[in-house]
């Protein structure tokens, strides 16, 4: 689906442009002048309709910006808005915004899903908010075409589509409360804003579906795909091992000494940078007069300053049963289901058992199993009618009947607690931790402070004698080493690698307790003498070597074995071992030439005894000669035709749908119906630069 202007149309517009514009006017007007002077009345309301259409179209055009949002394009919180493309566009429905929070969520999704790294958030970012904006353009193209969701397709769909095992496991409802619970958990979403977007994906649905109506796939199409797809082989095949290759290369140390002087670039940093450090360490056993003690003030102020830590809020545990009343009923249904609860409450006033009652009568899946028993819940989060009601209930107590959004309830009361704060004897194991953990932590950092200046006078040597410490002098170390005296020395590298040699001691936290530390000497990154450093030549002459010697025995043994008609022969020949596969589909994998939906896959085009040209996967290389081929027997493709056809259907529509999202939002650019906020890069570009 296309949207441009023939050639013809084109050059007519660019002439017609080349003309006076006022000659244009004036033949315009005389031949409005000459209607108008007729008393058609018919007539002078549609001419005065198109001029009233004309001024907003000429207003809208001469003045740019007109009918847009004017916050949307510096709103920090909105990524990108969308409305209808064209001039009435800007005078039509609300633009929809796509706000960067939801943007931020759904990259954040994505990163989770495929198990990328964090920093190719920006990048995801871009990507869900394509995505989101493509979205938008769909929803508004599919309520031009009216295709509306009622409130019944929503039902339906909660009950029979993806989310049925979720809010009807075994086609009962699980209840308003676990319904919310279960949407805030999984999509931090409101009830109300879960069901508009289940309503919109059906939206979107009902378009995808209109557009790829009418898709079609031959029969015999479908038969091919299922040969394709079925089609099994067996093979021999020969293997040529990189390691195998790898231990033949043997140079003598003339040769590895020219590639050493060939390749000084490569080698003249390969002694990575390093460092001596000295350094003196301390944790809190070490600090003058010891551990700071935590008092019971100490512990009173912390627990006075955080009492909103400790708050329980008020919260009940009850049993129920339920007789729905579904909103919007009329008098006669309500009074039917207030009838049937004062019967029930009539039968527990009389001694009948509770949980009895309920497992039998109440409309309440997810507790009518439990008898009606509901765990601890805060109030907050209860009908407030219900919560009202079993609050003023002693433990044991049941309630009249009780009417809330739901229905009628009976409530049975088993444990509630008020809104407290916990006493500071419950939680005080709790904050002593807290308290010696935050006092040891600023005595150890003024400690520090203070060695660190009294280094910078005496030397690391006498601060450490003056304080009972013992110093240490490492050897010289990497970046990444490990100094085996400190329980975390990655800060304390950190810092010396870029830090002067010399500079004055600074402090770095270790853990468990601080280091002062000073760079004594640094050996900068160089090249190695040859000798020292010969076994790591070698390996990088043979790396350097392999992938030529490895194709240039494939090439000879395939050479030799279409030459013999006979790969087996060949690879004895030159002796290379030969193996023998399985009997194996598109979706198998093979040892040493692993998965045959790679470039294994030739063989299923091969006939049977053709021998296949090098097959390089990697650390090995392989050519094979089918010895068998079984293609699907004719019921095989019957039985599963249906399948086979609904796969192509569905790989076709989507192919369908994919040009005509890219068509639209094409479209939708072009007229300027999609605006980015000023902060966001522009569609297409990458976060990382031009060079990404």
């Amino acid at each position: 689906m296309t949207y441009k202007a023939s050639g013809g149309a084109k050059s007519r517009v660019l002439a017609s442009s080349r003309k006076s514009p006022l000659r244009d006017v004036k033949v315009v007007g005389q031949s409005m002048i000459r209607i108008l002077q007729k008393d058609n009345r018919v007539i002078k309301i549609i001419i005065g309709a198109f001029i009233l259409v004309l001024g907003f179209a000429m207003v809208s055009y001469l003045i740019p910006g007109i009918g847009d949002n004017p916050d949307a394009a510096s709103n920090a919180g909105v990524f990108a808005t969308v409305r209808d493309p064209g001039v009435l566009g800007k005078f039509g429905p609300e633009p929809t915004q796509i706000k960067t929070v939801e943007v931020n969520q759904a990259a954040q999704q994505q990163l989770q899903q495929q198990r990328l790294p964090d920093f190719l958030l920006p990048y995801m970012m871009q990507r869900a908010g394509t995505m989101l904006v493509q979205r938008a353009i769909l929803k508004r193209e599919a309520d031009r075409l009216h295709l509306d969701v009622s409130d019944a397709d929503l039902a339906r769909e909660l009950q029979t589509g993806a989310f049925a095992r979720y809010l009807f496991p075994d086609g009962k409802y699980i209840g308003d409360d676990k319904y919310i619970n279960f949407v805030q958990t999984y999509f931090q979403l409101s009830r109300s804003d879960f069901e508009t977007q289940v309503k919109n994906d059906l939206e979107v649905n009902r378009l995808e579906a209109l557009v790829t109506g009418g898709v079609s796939v031959s029969d015999n199409a479908v038969r091919d795909a299922y040969k394709t797809q079925g089609t099994k082989v067996k093979f021999d095949y020969a293997v040529v091992s990189a390691d195998d290759i790898r231990k033949t290369i043997n140079p003598s140390d003339s040769d590895l000494e020219t590639f050493f002087k060939a390749n000084a670039a490569k080698y003249a940093t390969a002694i990575p940078e390093q460092r001596k450090i000295e350094y003196v360490s301390f944790d809190a056993s070490n600090l003058p007069g010891g551990k700071p003690a935590v008092s019971d003030g100490d512990v009173q102020a912390y627990y006075d300053q955080h009492k909103d830590q400790y708050q329980v809020k008020e919260q009940v545990k009850t049993r129920h049963i339920l007789i729905q009343v579904p909103a919007g009923a009329d008098a006669k249904t309500d009074a039917a289901a207030k009838a049937k609860a004062a019967d029930l409450l009539k039968q527990i006033k009389a001694g009948a058992n509770f949980a009895d009652l309920a497992s039998k009568n109440s409309d309440d899946p997810g507790s009518k199993t439990q008898g009606g028993e509901l765990p601890m819940i805060p109030t907050a989060g209860l009908d407030p009618a219900y919560a009202k009601a079993a609050m003023a209930l002693n433990p044991g107590q049941t309630s009249d009947l009780v009417k809330s959004q739901f229905g009628y309830h009976i409530i049975q009361t088993e444990q509630k607690d008020a809104a407290h704060a916990k006493p500071l004897a419950e939680v005080k194991d709790s904050i002593l931790p807290v308290l010696e953990q935050q006092k040891s932590g600023a005595a150890e950092q003024t400690f520090a402070t203070q060695l660190a200046a009294e280094a910078k006078q005496n030397g690391i040597d006498k601060t450490a004698a003056a304080h009972g410490l013992k110093p240490e002098t490492t050897d010289y170390l990497g970046k990444t080493s490990v100094i085996g005296g400190l329980a975390d020395s990655a800060q304390l590298l950190t810092q010396a690698f870029s830090a002067a040699k010399g500079a004055a001691p600074a402090s770095v936290s270790t853990g468990d307790g601080f280091a002062i530390f000073q760079v004594v000497d640094v050996k900068a990154a160089h090249a190695p003498d040859f000798a020292e450093y010969k076994s790591h030549v070698l390996d990088d002459y043979r790396e350097q070597q392999v992938p030529q010697l490895l194709n240039a025995k494939l090439t000879k043994l395939e050479d030799r074995a279409k030459q013999l008609n006979d790969l087996s022969k060949a690879a004895a020949e030159l002796q290379i071992p030969m193996k023998t596969s399985e009997l194996v589909g598109r979706d198998g994998q093979v040892p040493d030439v692993g998965a045959m939906s790679g470039q294994a896959a030739v063989a299923f085009t091969l006939g049977k005894g053709a021998i296949s040209a090098p097959i390089n996967v990697g650390t090995t290389g392989v050519i094979l000669s089918v010895t068998d081929k079984q293609e699907p027997a004719a019921e095989d493709i019957a039985k599963n035709f249906d399948a086979t056809r609904e796969g192509l259907l569905s790989q076709q529509r989507e192919e369908i749908f994919k040009v005509y999202i890219g068509t639209l939002t094409d479209l939708y650019t072009k007229k300027g119906a999609i605006k980015y906020s000023a902060k966001q890069p522009a569609p297409g570009t990458s976060p990382f630069g031009t060079g990404s």
